[in-house]
């Protein structure tokens, strides 16, 4: 299991257009097109070469604030955080990707995140532009 990078990070917010425009806007974040239907209002936006999550009002615990770290083996890093005695939630899968939620000994909470592996260019932003991996 490796742990590679910060994949996203994920705020809640009181009112998503407020938030998009704050976002958008005033910091020129760049919106995504590419985020599954969650059953939760939010956006997903881009910083670099990381993301932002914006999800509006009092989201299940699981997906409300976190960050997510990219891991390239996500049920050997589950294996190995269960062996050490740490609870991490069964992998679901969410578009392409999977992912597990485990909280730290203060109680935050962390997602793992294993994107689905990279197959050619792929639509990155709304502007269209490609993501070659």
């Amino acid at each position: 299991m490796n742990l590679l990078e910060i994949h996203h990070v994920s705020l809640t917010v009181r009112d998503l257009d407020d938030a998009l425009e704050f976002y958008t806007g005033a910091l020129r974040m760049r919106p995504r097109t590419d985020r599954p239907d969650s059953g939760v209002r939010g956006a997903w936006l881009d910083l670099g070469a990381h993301q932002v999550h914006l999800i509006e009002g009092t989201p299940p615990p699981a997906v409300g604030q976190h960050f997510a770290v990219r891991v390239d083996d996500l049920d050997a890093a589950r294996r190995r955080l269960i062996d050490r005695g740490t609870d991490v939630s069964e992998a679901v899968a969410v578009g392409s990707a999977r992912q597990a939620f485990l909280q730290d000994p203060s109680g935050n909470h962390i997602e793992l995140h294993e994107p689905a592996p990279a197959r050619g260019p792929q639509p990155n932003t709304a502007s269209g532009q490609e993501k070659i991996p």
